[in-house]
């Protein structure tokens, strides 16, 4: 029998997950992709099934400074700023299958720290 990859393994984690953790319009999901290069963050309405704010690493200005700690960080704080602007400060988060250690912790105590409750 083959060995799964991380990545199936992963992927079987954040179907768990999912299972528990749903976004609604009055406390959106903060959901978190993290590939090699970069990291991702998203506020999803799971009700409406529309992402509401967004910031990734490959952005213009960001280039070059996501496949770090401090780079999630920023991505924390943006995309904290984002949801605030849209009246948004109570999320629910998702860690995606992945540890809550490293780059997405640096992004959720960053985005806590820029005023989002989770």
């Amino acid at each position: 029998m083959p060995k799964d990859s991380k990545n199936e393994i992963r992927l079987r984690i954040h179907k768990r997950i999912r299972s528990r953790v749903s976004g609604s319009e009055s406390r959106p999901r903060l959901a978190v992709f993290r590939s090699v290069k970069h990291i991702y963050a998203q506020v999803i309405d799971d009700a409406k099934g529309h992402t509401l704010a967004a910031a990734g690493s490959n952005e213009k200005d960001l280039r070059g400074k996501g496949g770090n700690v401090d780079g999630a960080k920023l991505i924390g704080k943006m995309v904290a700023d984002r949801a605030k602007e849209k009246g948004i400060t109570r999320v629910v988060f998702d860690r995606g299958g992945y540890l809550y250690h490293g780059r997405v912790k640096a992004l959720a105590d960053a985005a806590r720290e820029a005023g989002l409750e989770f």
